[in-house]
């Protein structure tokens, strides 16, 4: 897990009885061995957990202040024998005459650095600056407490790169999240990938969703992991309620959520990649550029180490199967209404701007084909211009089957667009005659189309490879499509990654709106039309052709009627989108891709053999296939990843794979 960059991080919530520190040393002791057993490499406590957030006035009294200086050094001698990891707690410190509200950073008998809240809220229901004043006034940058030198200081950075590089921890204090600039901001840009907060945010009507915004929106603009614990509902209730609300967040998305109002102790985990967020600061150029503006540019550093004994192999953070595919019934509406939008809106400037009177598309009863035609109905509707401008080719050749073509030829019927048909076979063959092509040794010369299909039906399964027979198939389709009108095209993004196309058939058109569109995306946005957009004999038809075999149809079926798979050829789609969008929406190195598939529930059940097979297939087919994706047509990018070689994705047709296969040699 650590040499995969995954750090296991926790936010913890125990019972509280103001002001009985003894007491508190006890509950986070048992949260620390807890912490200890699930593998927990950094655990945070809330705000001024040591005495509870809510003592009021008694924060001034010599007595809590002493309590909680006793505490500090129990739970420092504690961190010996009960957790060997980084674990964070607040409370109230005397420096240089002043009181500070603080976090104390522990590990292993040792207090690592403590940091001072910046920002105190004096407004409404709070009154911090009552009792105590701004980290940023702290003078003092050395304390001497437990017979300990230690770093204070809202300057501090806390850094475990030298066994996990980029995990460096940055520490703020509740009100510190909710100013313009946070603290956290600067630490991003100081190298921070990590940052903390320890809260004592109560709770009031709307606050909730609010606090989850702002945790989630400062990991998405500091591209960190963020921890956020705040303190319960055992706190005093003489004028406010505090839940307990705990929150990581990773990037701009939230990772794990705690339920709010628990009578019981919280201890909410999760794992946070620090190489992705690594990788997601590289490829940010924006992010670089605000380091020069903003970043504390004199940060100390503490190094830390990591609990390595806690390396599982299991994360316990979902890994999503379809990375591609929204979750959730609520999302699915406006997700695939937003890829229809963003589909027609590009083909319709690009059909405004041609002018082309007619449009053509080749439909195969399959499903890339499918959404091209549907998304080409919804653009003329948009642009109100007829159907009928539109001709929908089906041009059955040597592998096209019953099923697909009568599927093709009712959906055409359906949507009402000009419709016609040809039989690309004698074509075919003549094309075959001309270049002097036996296809799979069989000689043309005198054979009728009759002749050559029933030869074609005896060939055996494992004699049935022929590139010249499917791409002079692919080709034809192609050229009678672009020499009758403006071309639509029908690929996706999985078999452009794949190279799974005949170059300059499939391959090319005029403009495609399915160029960004993963496989599995694909066959979602299909479904949800046959569910939401039509219904009767239409949703009937999308139906049968979710449930048709992936083919290009380009070989003769078998004497059992066993026709062409592309999956039985190059894998599984669900896993090669997979790992798809962790090679380039992350930049995941194979043997990090095939751990994270490890980890994740696919439709079908996958040994590690079949995981390292079909991800090997997948590396090398990536890069010998870049040439192709090196001439792409125009279409518009829909999610996070595209292989435009004018937009996204830059790379030499020529590059070699050998460092990205090195791992398939190891077990």
């Amino acid at each position: 897990m650590i040499e995969h960059g995954f750090v296991r991080v926790a936010a913890a919530v125990p019972p509280v009885r103001v002001a009985d520190c003894a007491y508190h040393v006890q509950r986070l002791a048992n949260l620390l061995k807890r912490a200890q057993a699930q593998d927990i490499h950094i655990i945070a406590f809330p705000e001024l957990c040591v005495t509870g957030y809510t003592c009021g006035d008694l924060f001034h009294q010599p007595t809590l202040q002493k309590a909680a200086l006793t505490a500090l050094a129990d739970l420092t001698q504690k961190s010996l024998t009960l957790f060997r990891g980084l674990f964070l707690v607040g409370l109230p410190l005397v420096v240089d005459d002043l009181l500070y509200n603080c976090a104390a950073l522990i590990q292993r008998g040792r207090i690592l650095g403590i940091v001072p809240k910046s920002y105190l809220p004096n407004y409404k229901e709070f009154y911090e600056a009552r009792w105590f004043a701004p980290g940023t006034q702290a003078r003092t940058q050395t304390l001497r407490l437990v017979d300990q030198d230690i770093p204070f200081g809202t300057d501090l950075l806390f850094d475990a790169s030298a066994q996990m590089p980029g995990l460096v921890v940055g520490v703020e204090i509740c009100e510190d999240l909710w100013v313009p600039i946070p603290p956290s901001s600067r630490q991003a840009l100081a190298g921070a990938t990590l940052l903390v907060n320890l809260s004592a945010s109560n709770e009031v009507i709307g606050k909730s969703s609010y606090r989850r915004q702002l945790v989630v929106n400062q990991s998405g603009r500091c591209a960190a992991g963020y921890l956020y614990v705040s303190c319960g509902v055992h706190e005093s209730t003489t004028d406010v309620v505090f839940g307990g609300h705990c929150l990581v967040a990773e990037n701009g998305a939230l990772l794990a959520e705690s339920p709010r109002f628990r009578r019981d102790e919280t201890l909410l985990c999760t794992d946070i990649d620090v190489q992705r967020l690594q990788n997601e600061r590289q490829k940010t150029n924006s992010f670089g550029a605000s380091q020069a503006l903003l970043a504390e540019r004199n940060c100390r550093r503490i190094a830390f180490e990591l609990n390595v004994d806690a390396a599982p192999r299991r994360l316990v953070r979902p890994i999503d199967a379809h990375p591609f595919v929204p979750r959730g019934q609520e999302q699915l509406r406006e997700r695939c209404q937003e890829i229809f939008h963003t589909q027609t809106a590009g083909l319709a400037k690009r059909l405004e701007h041609t002018g082309s009177a007619r449009i053509t598309l080749g439909v195969s009863g399959g499903l890339d084909s499918t959404l091209a035609l549907l998304v080409a109905c919804k653009t003329l509707d948009l642009l109100q211009w007829p159907r009928s401008r539109l001709l929908a080719l089906t041009m059955p050749g040597f592998g096209t089957t019953k099923r697909t073509k009568n599927n093709a030829v009712a959906l055409m019927r359906l949507l009402g667009v000009a419709m016609g048909e040809i039989d690309i076979r004698q074509l075919c063959l003549d094309e075959f005659l001309a270049l002097g092509h036996k296809p799979f040794g069989i000689e043309l010369a005198g054979l009728s189309l009759e002749d050559v299909t029933r030869r074609l039906q005896e060939i055996a399964p494992e004699k049935c490879h022929d590139l010249v027979f499917e791409n002079v198939q692919a080709r034809m389709r192609t050229s009678l499509l672009m020499n009758q009108g403006f071309v639509i095209g029908t690929g996706d993004l999985s078999e452009l990654a794949l190279g799974w196309c005949t170059y300059n058939a499939d391959h090319m058109s005029m403009y495609n709106p399915n160029v960004s569109i993963p496989k599995t995306l694909v066959k979602f946005l299909v479904r949800w039309a046959a569910e939401n957009e039509f219904e009767g004999e239409a949703a009937k038809t999308l139906v049968d052709i979710l449930g048709t075999v992936i083919s290009p149809e380009l070989l003769p079926p078998g004497a059992d009627g066993q026709i062409q798979a592309t999956e039985d050829a190059i894998g599984p789609y669900e896993l090669h989108d997979f790992f798809l969008f962790h090679f380039l929406r992350y930049g995941a190195p194979p043997e990090k891709i095939l751990f994270l598939s490890e980890q994740t529930a696919f439709d079908k059940s996958y040994t590690t053999s079949d995981l390292r097979r079909w991800l090997k297939v997948f590396v090398e087919r990536f890069f010998a296939n870049q040439f192709k994706r090196s001439c792409l047509p125009d279409g518009p990018k829909v999610g996070t990843i595209s292989l435009s070689p004018r937009g996204d994705w830059r790379m030499p047709s020529d590059a070699q794979a050998t460092a990205w296969l090195s791992w398939a040699g190891r077990e």
